[in-house]
């Protein structure tokens, strides 16, 4: 049984993609500060912010809706360090790093919430 939303591997994974989204972001031109560094930081600290919040609330349907908006931030990073990657910031490496485990993230929120949509009556 998981007593606190740190023990959830989703949401430890979570945190891993924006701790390497702060660290590919460190040197990105300054231009970007307001643009690409804040959009790809934001977004990828909404997934972990999500989850937690999702596993702090009460019933089955408001968690699925929190584990839904952590989802949707995870395809916003992705977007995002596709642009990067596009635009040659980022190096194919570090993107597929970054990618791999926010696929990861989609992959185990698919399940938590068909298992919590199941749940609801």
């Amino acid at each position: 049984m998981i007593n606190d939303f740190t023990e959830m591997p989703v949401w430890q994974k979570a945190m891993d993609v924006a701790e390497k989204c702060f660290t590919i972001s460190e040197n990105l031109p300054r231009k970007e500060d307001y643009a690409l560094t804040s959009q790809l930081r934001r977004s990828a600290e909404s997934i972990s912010a999500n989850i937690a919040e999702g596993f702090g609330r009460r019933t089955s349907k408001d968690k699925s809706r929190f584990y839904d908006i952590a989802r949707g931030s995870a395809f916003e990073t992705k977007s995002h360090l596709i642009y990067g990657l596009r635009v040659t910031y980022f190096q194919e490496i570090e993107y597929l790093d970054i990618k791999n485990i926010i696929d990861e993230v989609i992959h185990e929120l698919n399940k938590i919430t068909s298992y919590l949509n199941r749940m609801q009556p």
